[in-house]
């Protein structure tokens, strides 16, 4: 209710453009991305537009407000606590333990004076020793499949795509595809079931402020699009973030539970 409110509300009376006060928004938002412009700077721009604007205008003063604004959306972003050694994730029936049941490393950094002397049963809270953010992928294909346009675009190598010439063009030209098609009838029937790629490497966040540091996204490309749109930012979906401050290595799959739960519910 509060997203069509905004979506209608005007940016300040009698305002004449086309911007409401969630477009303006939204608008906002994707230009910080873009730009890559701190929290506090957008909060200072934000002022200095609301000085610009009519005493009455709607424009959010601060970007707390302005994540409120869209917060409604529902694309949630889950933090997982995870073994500092990458043996388990803390969720479903471990989500209260307190040391990791494999290799007995605690949860939770003895960040306190306080908690030197304490079981790692005792610890209840803190900061953790380390997190994993997962990005649901279920909510985040149905935004893609609201827009009439971009559902269109995952037939396309069904519809669209030329297959009379025997060139490798697309994905969907190759063999593997066909035998995934053999194989899986029923999926294959339905064009819009989306073929994912999922990729992942290491980065480091901070530059050349810590050479050691390393964390690996996860990414996923649908190769339903036309070959053009594949590997464009817009269609790409980070799905797991995996903070550092060492790579994980084949305790990888670790991670991967979280996003095959949901591939396993869509399949």
């Amino acid at each position: 209710m509060g997203l069509m409110e905004d979506a209608e509300k005007p940016l300040y009376p009698n305002c004449k453009a086309k911007h409401s006060k969630l477009s303006a928004t939204l608008d906002l938002l994707r230009l910080k991305a873009e730009s890559g412009w701190s929290d506090k700077s957008f909060t200072k721009m934000l002022g200095l537009f609301a000085d610009m604007l009519p005493d009455e205008n709607k424009l959010p003063k601060n970007i707390y407000e302005a994540k409120k604004v869209i917060c409604p959306m529902g694309l949630e972003v889950q933090k997982i606590h995870a073994c500092k050694n990458d043996c388990m994730l803390y969720r479903n029936e471990y989500k209260d333990l307190r040391s990791c049941r494999i290799c007995k490393a605690p949860r939770y950094k003895r960040k306190f004076a306080k908690d030197k002397d304490k079981a790692d049963d005792e610890i209840k809270r803190g900061v953790p020793n380390k997190v994993v953010w997962y990005l649901p992928v279920i909510p985040r294909l149905k935004r893609l499949f609201a827009n009439p346009k971009e559902a269109k675009l995952f037939r396309w190598h069904a519809e669209e795509r030329k297959t009379s010439d025997g060139k490798l063009r697309h994905p969907a030209d190759a063999i593997q595809w066909r035998n995934i098609d053999r194989k899986y009838p029923r999926f294959a029937a339905e064009t819009r079931n989306v073929r994912f790629a999922l990729s992942t490497d290491g980065m480091n966040p901070f530059g050349n402020m810590s050479s050691r540091h390393s964390t690996w996204p996860v990414l996923l490309s649908m190769y339903n699009l036309p070959p053009w749109l594949c590997m464009k930012r817009k269609y790409i979906m980070i799905s797991i973030l995996i903070e550092g401050p060492k790579q994980p290595g084949n305790d990888i799959d670790v991670y991967f539970q979280l996003l095959m739960d949901d591939l396993q519910t869509l399949w």
